[in-house]
């Protein structure tokens, strides 16, 4: 990598790192990679290649290992390397630390300690799956894997069930035809989906249709490759609860004025005031009446 090298902030940075394409880097992992006093890694291997593409040399430094096996034995090292001031670099295999990651553990330390913490924000396969999925994006929850067994699972798959929001699943491709039937059969085979694999990779594909077309393509296939699954909110749901925000909006207009409504309806209902709002003013125009 040419040029001079500028120093780099005392504190813990996550680097986001490609997910597939490894020019997806961002110029500003780059610069943190080659500047760190101390570089750590999910998978050194993976950071020691990415590293290698382009052009950052190590320059006599190590790439320590960081993961769910050796978290206990390593944080107190990291942490001491934060005390001495020194930068340190932490990259997760693919996309961005903390995320279905083993960084949070020691990125909570180092806040507790009152280091600094930074994040260079580049490639996440949940935000590429969203947007290439088709389905709404103004809300969405990322969670995660599901259990792999029993109980836990079902009721894993129950409390996402009405969540009003666009929901981010990763799955084993080999558990997702299986994922692909529990969820026809506990939240609607209707339900919108999307199954993205080998996101920015050379045979990326994705598949939209409901949850029980999905199932019915996939079948009889054997998935390969890293998997994300977007699936749409419950939109009877969706519906129904539009309904009873417009009906109490309309028995609290029916005796106070729009910002006292408002008030009373996002309190009762626990809804952002905002929302409610706009609610409000849409329900007072279709009346053909003016808001204050």
């Amino acid at each position: 990598m040419a040029g001079e090298i500028s120093p780099l902030e005392p504190g813990l940075h996550l680097v986001a790192t490609p997910i597939g394409n490894a020019r997806d880097i961002t110029l500003r992992a780059l610069d943190i990679l080659a500047a760190a006093d101390v570089l750590a890694a999910e998978d050194t291997r993976s950071l020691r290649r990415l590293m290698d593409i382009h052009g950052i040399e190590l320059g006599g430094r190590r790439i320590l290992p960081y993961h769910d096996h050796n978290g206990p034995a390593m944080r107190p090292r990291l942490m001491a390397e934060l005390a001495a001031g020194r930068s340190i670099a932490y990259a997760s295999e693919a996309g961005t630390p903390l995320v279905a990651d083993p960084g949070f553990r020691l990125a909570r330390e180092a806040v507790d300690a009152g280091h600094t913490l930074r994040a260079a924000p580049g490639p996440s396969a949940v935000l590429a799956a969203l947007a290439v999925s088709g389905l709404p994006t103004d809300r969405f929850l990322f969670a995660g894997f599901a259990p792999a067994q029993g109980g836990a699972r079902r009721a894993f798959l129950a409390d996402l069930r009405n969540v009003p929001a666009t929901v981010v699943l990763f799955e084993s491709p080999k558990r997702v035809n299986r994922l692909l039937g529990e969820l026809c059969e506990s939240w609607s085979g209707q339900r919108q989906a999307a199954i993205c694999r080998e996101l920015t990779k050379r045979f990326e594909e994705v598949q939209r249709g409901s949850l029980a077309e999905l199932a019915c393509a996939l079948a009889q296939r054997s998935l390969k490759g890293e998997v994300v699954m977007v699936i749409d909110r419950d939109r009877g749901a969706a519906d129904t609860a539009e309904a009873g925000l417009a009906a109490a909006l309309r028995a609290a207009l029916a005796d106070a004025p729009l910002r006292d409504a408002v008030d009373r309806v996002a309190a009762e209902t626990g809804l952002p005031r905002r929302q409610v709002y706009q609610t409000a003013l849409t329900l007072q125009r279709d009346m053909g009446e003016d808001g204050d």
